[in-house]
């Protein structure tokens, strides 16, 4: 009886697991697309959300951009806390999930009038990679977050006029008007002062731009 149960136990997770991989193979994206996410990263991915609403009110806390590396196969390039990285697609696609177990992440494609841009962005993208996270979020740093990343490789590939626009930030609750606690002690802890009003984005802006088009959605983002 106990061999039946565990074989039957095995069974479902192996089917399980089967189904929520085939989920995440049946789209592949194209060089060039926009990997929005929800990521589940605490105090820190909810401020971000808070006050960058994304398209149709998706929480989005990270975006990445999809490239192919040397081999052929498709990976994002994305500016994370150890720097501007290459990462594999599906260990991207694992990092955070819905209620059914597929990813948090939609896809956004460049309308045709601006693919021409996406080989040139790419190509700038990869230059960046190893340069160290910007941990202070300054546009002019020679560093890197992860939305700043995207608007730098697609204003160069245009010749310095950026695609998607710079908007005034913001750390503080739109409900309170008061700085987020999270923010208030992580800039003390850099010893910097907080850049509200100075010009930057977030993934947020960016699902939003009418540059794009949305294709795909891997799972539900929050605030679907």
């Amino acid at each position: 009886m106990i061999n039946k149960v565990l074989f039957l136990s095995f069974t479902i997770c192996l089917f399980f697991s089967f189904t929520v991989f085939s989920q995440v193979k049946t789209f592949i994206p194209e060089e060039g697309d926009l990997l929005f996410q929800d990521l589940d990263c605490g105090v820190f991915c909810d401020a971000i959300e808070k006050v960058t609403i994304g398209y149709k009110g998706a929480k989005f806390s990270h975006v990445a951009l999809a490239a192919k590396n040397e081999k052929g196969e498709m990976v994002v390039i994305e500016a994370v806390s150890k720097g501007v990285s290459v990462t594999p697609l599906d260990l991207f696609l694992a990092k955070s999930h819905d209620k059914n177990m597929n990813p948090k992440v939609v896809v956004g494609r460049l309308k045709p009038k601006y693919r021409h841009l996406i080989p040139q962005a790419i190509q700038q993208a990869y230059k960046l990679v190893g340069r160290p996270y910007d941990d202070v979020f300054c546009i002019t740093n020679n560093s890197y977050y992860c939305s700043e990343l995207i608007y730098e490789a697609f204003k160069i590939a245009n010749n310095g006029k950026p695609i998607f626009p710079l908007y005034p930030m913001t750390f503080k609750d739109p409900d309170t008007k008061q700085f987020f606690p999270a923010w208030l002690q992580y800039y003390k802890d850099l010893n910097a002062k907080i850049p509200e009003g100075e010009l930057g984005n977030g993934p947020g802006s960016i699902s939003k731009s009418k540059k794009l088009k949305i294709v795909y959605a891997y799972g539900i983002p929050n605030g679907w």
